[in-house]
């Protein structure tokens, strides 16, 4: 079964119909359920994706309450261990070029020790950390 990560940028432009990338989260979360993809994400992703929702979606509370229940009920998430964030302050301290917040850092870390290579994120550090397949 195809592993796929989904970063906050994924759920927030399946959620709120106004986001720039809406049609395309649509397109990848409709694929992923026809090809029956397995999808991960973090408790961190999560936790962003909810405030993201709160502060920016047309349908604020509503929208976050409705993504935390879906959350509660049909989707993995992979729990951040120390040793992630260990690596993902590493990997922000050590990428001085760069402006990864520490989310999108353990992201990084994480897909890498779950050997996921493919990520649903509309997130330009995605691309900029190079070592994912973006859909």
């Amino acid at each position: 079964m195809k592993r796929v990560f989904v970063d906050s940028g994924g759920f927030f432009g399946l959620l709120a119909p106004e986001d720039q990338f809406h049609a395309h989260a649509c397109t990848l979360f409709l694929r992923a359920n026809s090809e029956r993809w397995h999808l991960v994400t973090t408790n961190a992703v999560v936790i962003e994706t909810h405030a993201l929702l709160v502060a920016r979606s047309r349908g604020g509370r509503r929208n976050a309450l409705g993504f935390l229940d879906i959350m509660a009920s049909d989707a993995y998430h992979e729990h951040i261990r120390k040793a992630d964030e260990e690596r993902a302050i590493a990997l922000v301290r050590g990428h001085a070029d760069k402006d990864y917040s520490l989310c999108d850092a353990l992201s990084f870390v994480v897909m890498e020790r779950l050997h996921i290579a493919e990520a649903i994120a509309f997130d330009r550090h995605f691309r900029a950390y190079g070592r994912f397949t973006i859909l």
